[in-house]
């Protein structure tokens, strides 16, 4: 029998979250079809464990928790690599300056990033990319808040020794301080990796 409070905190839920959740699966996958796919699934799944709903706050979290699995799911490799490159040669031909610059740039970052481990990408990726603090991380994936800060420390050294990615360094340091929703001076280069309206 369907409950209508749950029905409600998971109308609500939607609402509030859509937008998020969207912008986490434009950042991973590999083009907007992929996208739709991967949010419309996420919902999908949260739907069917909307009695599973925490109160408050912890729900955002939970959606960000349905997402990740769905996106563990979600089959990319070459495919992926193989759209990015198609979106980025499209970008690079719209964009002013010299564009064999950008692509090391970009070229730099992403083989930066695959360098990492799959966590310290993780961390690094949901401070830059979703704006989550330290503390929403670690309930993420399970891990505590030092663990987190040393990860992304960690992942953020590696970063800058691979690549000139000093504004990446200091926007998460500034996320680590002001909370979601205030990262700035984002090196464009990151955010357009996997979203070239960025």
């Amino acid at each position: 029998m369907r409950d209508p409070a749950a029905d409600d905190a998971f109308r609500r839920l939607y609402t509030a979250n859509f937008p998020a959740i969207l912008n986490y699966a434009q950042r991973r996958v590999g083009g907007p079809d992929d996208a739709a796919d991967l949010v419309a699934e996420t919902f999908l799944v949260a739907w069917r464990r909307r009695e599973e709903l925490p109160p408050g706050p912890q729900a955002r979290l939970w959606l960000f928790g349905v997402a990740r699995l769905v996106l563990a799911n979600h089959t990319r490799g070459e495919q992926r690599r193989v759209q990015l490159g198609a979106r980025l040669r499209l970008e690079l031909r719209d964009e002013p300056g010299d564009p064999a610059a950008d692509l090391v740039e970009v070229m730099a970052v992403d083989s930066a990033l695959a360098a990492l481990d799959d966590t310290d990408r993780e961390v690094l990726e949901l401070t830059v990319w979703d704006q989550l603090t330290p503390r929403e991380i670690g309930a993420l994936l399970d891990l505590p808040a030092r663990v987190v800060r040393s990860r992304l420390f960690r992942a953020r050294a590696r970063m800058r020794g691979r690549t000139d990615l000093s504004a990446v360094n200091v926007a998460a340091e500034k996320n680590d301080r002001a909370g979601p929703g205030h990262v700035t001076g984002v090196h464009r280069t990151l955010a357009s990796r996997r979203d070239p309206k960025a």
